[in-house]
Parts: C-alpha cells; sequence; structure tokens
C-alpha cells in the first residue's frame, strides 16, 4: 500500500553514509523531506541530490530536515556523499523495507522509483511527489510544499 498524504508516517532506524543510525522518531519539532531515489552517481540521481545541496539554507529556514534513501551500500553512499559535497544523511535501505513501507513502486516493474515524502512536524505525511525523470523538481516541489503547509 502507497502511503499518501494525511497517513502518519511509520519510525524507522536506518543508518547513513557514514554508519550513524538516523530515526526520525528524533526529529520532533522539525519537517522530514525524505526522497527515494534508485541509485548513486547516476545522471538523474546526482542533479536531485546536488539540487537538495544547493538549496539545504532554504530548507533550514523552513525548519526542515533532508534524508535522502537508496539500496546502495553504505561505503557508496559515503563516495557519493564526498564526491559532490552532500550535507545530508543518506541512508541506506539495502532490503529496500523502507520503499517497501512507504510503497514507494518500481518503474516499469524494475526501476526503483524516484519520489519525495514531506513529513510534518507531528509525523503526518502532508505532501508526496512522484517523479522519475525530474529530480531537481523534487527540490522545488519540496520547497513549495512546506512553504504552503506553513501558510
Amino acid at each position: 500500500m502507497t502511503l499518501k498524504p494525511g497517513d502518519k508516517a511509520p519510525s524507522f532506524e536506518l543508518r547513513n553514509q557514514n554508519g550513524e543510525l538516523f530515526s526520525n522518531a528524533n526529529l520532533k519539532g522539525k519537517f522530514l523531506v525524505l526522497f527515494f531515489y534508485p541509485k548513486d552517481n547516476t545522471p538523474g540521481c546526482t542533479a536531485e541530490a546536488c539540487s537538495f545541496r544547493d538549496n539545504m539554507s532554504k530548507f533550514k529556514k523552513l525548519n526542515a530536515e533532508v534524508w535522502g534513501v537508496s539500496a546502495d551500500k553504505e561505503a557508496s553512499h559515503n563516495l557519493f556523499a564526498k564526491k559532490y559535497n552532500l550535507p545530508f544523511p543518506i541512508l541506506t535501505d539495502r532490503d529496500n523495507k523502507l520503499r517497501t513501507t512507504f510503497g514507494v513502486q518500481k518503474t516499469l516493474g524494475f526501476l526503483p522509483g524516484r519520489v519525495t515524502y514531506i513529513i510534518d512536524k507531528q509525523g503526518t505525511i502532508f505532501h508526496v511527489f512522484n517523479n522519475l525523470l525530474d529530480g531537481p523538481a523534487h527540490v522545488q516541489d519540496a520547497l513549495l510544499a512546506i512553504e504552503n503547509f506553513q501558510g
């Protein structure tokens, strides 16, 4: 089942590119921009991650955390984050359990989906954006969704 606006975000813990454990339970009082992407170092995923990087000051002003998620190994995430100077955690979902829990569908039955979930300060999903081909569009959509939510 795909999670949608109004659904409570499930609790989760995953390790980031440095092996540190991240849990959404620790984010009380902040928005969470959780973006699922297919694979490190691919053109679309790199453009998306770099666009999030380039807009981090805007997310910080909106009191929002940004976390990326893919099935790549921690070592791959680590190299990806260092190569592009990514200032946010990239979480390793090796078994695709979190992807499945959120209901991120594969495209054409085999390509991991690119979906961004915006979660409010109480842990409820209030916006979902799904666009496999335009990674940077996820960033502008997320900023606009949080700005509109805050009024």
